[in-house]
């Protein structure tokens, strides 16, 4: 790499009919991942109405040497953020070397400047990609492991406790199926999501993310005996993984053991029909559910770092559930009517990023 490479990196931003170029980088980029892909500039814009500025990185030859997705979310409640990604849980540059992904980050840090925000956060995986100064969330934890195209052994990979409520699942005549279902699967996720006491997004989001990922973008819905459905998630398939990223249950899910089955075949469809050898089973808050519930099915924490850059705010912001500020806002939204919840809840949900 040349040393002055700040003289021979043009950075600029993704133009109209470049999407297949920036994707190509994207899937030979080891350090990217499915968040780093241009359509999700289409997504955001088109089911939430945020701004993408969506970086690139290009030598004298033309050629890309990284990205960096960005979005700005303005909020009345949560403030106004620069964000890469919104809504994911990674992001930052992804560039075939260190500096080019310093380059690319001075860079937002200029635009963050420029447009005002209060602050610029990259959901960066490893503490060795965090630029020098800046403050880090430790909140979250993402956890991945390997799987195989073998049932009995992905089963064997779950620890007793869990593996029995797989076992469950199968015994109280469970069944599942993969497709294209998003309405089923965004009123499934919606109604977990209001137990939990945290607003939904809009319907139209998954059928967006169907329209704009096509196959890489598909739900499994588990039913019971009487073929009602009990739990569903949407996942996204990126290289070698595979992210259960939305999934949730209905009340019965729990007595059946619904979760863990539905997560067991996702394991066994994944790795059998897509190839897959990585399941990732997303990040969570440490302190959560959620978090136990990974560790629990056998899943090792490794934490990210989101690192942030102050402009306009004066302390990093704590949009976090566990934080006591919002306790008494999720009691109250956990007894709120279904349908209340799911009119109201994409208008604070398309903010929270």
């Amino acid at each position: 790499m040349n040393d002055n490479m700040d003289d021979v990196l043009k950075i600029r931003r993704l133009e109209q009919g470049e999407e297949a170029r920036w994707d190509a980088f994207v899937e030979g980029c080891p350090e990217a991942t499915f968040f780093h892909r241009a359509g999700w500039q289409t997504v955001l814009r088109r089911a939430f109405g945020h701004v993408g500025h969506f970086l690139l990185a290009e030598d004298e030859k033309g050629l890309i040497r990284g990205v960096l997705p960005l979005a700005r979310v303005r909020s009345l409640l949560f403030g106004d953020a620069l964000l890469s990604t919104p809504f994911a849980v990674y992001g930052g540059a992804a560039a075939d070397a260190p500096r080019v992904a310093a380059h690319l980050h001075r860079e937002a840090a200029r635009l963050a400047g420029q447009l005002g925000v209060d602050h610029l956060e990259l959901r960066l995986q490893t503490a060795a990609a965090v630029p020098e100064g800046w403050p880090v969330k430790d909140l979250y934890c993402t956890f991945r492991r390997g799987i195989v195209a073998d049932a009995e052994k992905n089963q064997l990979s779950i620890p007793r406790k869990q593996r029995a409520e797989v076992r469950r699942g199968v015994d109280q005549g469970l069944s599942f199926r993969v497709g294209r279902e998003w309405r089923p699967c965004w009123d499934i996720y919606a109604e977990s999501l209001r137990n939990l006491g945290t607003p939904v997004f809009t319907p139209r989001y998954f059928p967006i993310l169907g329209e704009v990922f096509g196959p890489d973008c598909e739900t499994l819905l588990v039913s019971n005996r009487e073929g009602s459905a009990v739990a569903a998630v949407l996942s996204f398939y990126f290289r070698d993984t595979v992210l259960p990223y939305y999934g949730g249950g209905t009340p019965a899910a729990r007595s059946c053991g619904a979760y863990a089955y539905m997560y067991w075949q996702l394991m066994n469809h994944a790795a059998a029909n897509r190839g897959c050898g990585i399941f990732d089973f997303g990040r969570s808050k440490q302190g959560t559910g959620s978090f136990d519930f990974k560790r629990y099915f056998g899943f090792e924490p490794l934490p990210l770092h989101y690192a942030v850059h102050l402009v306009q705010g004066k302390e990093i912001p704590q949009v976090n559930p566990l934080n006591p500020r919002y306790a008494l806002f999720i009691r109250a939204w956990q007894k709120l009517p279904l349908t209340v919840a799911n009119g109201i809840g994409p208008w604070l949900a398309k903010d929270l990023g």
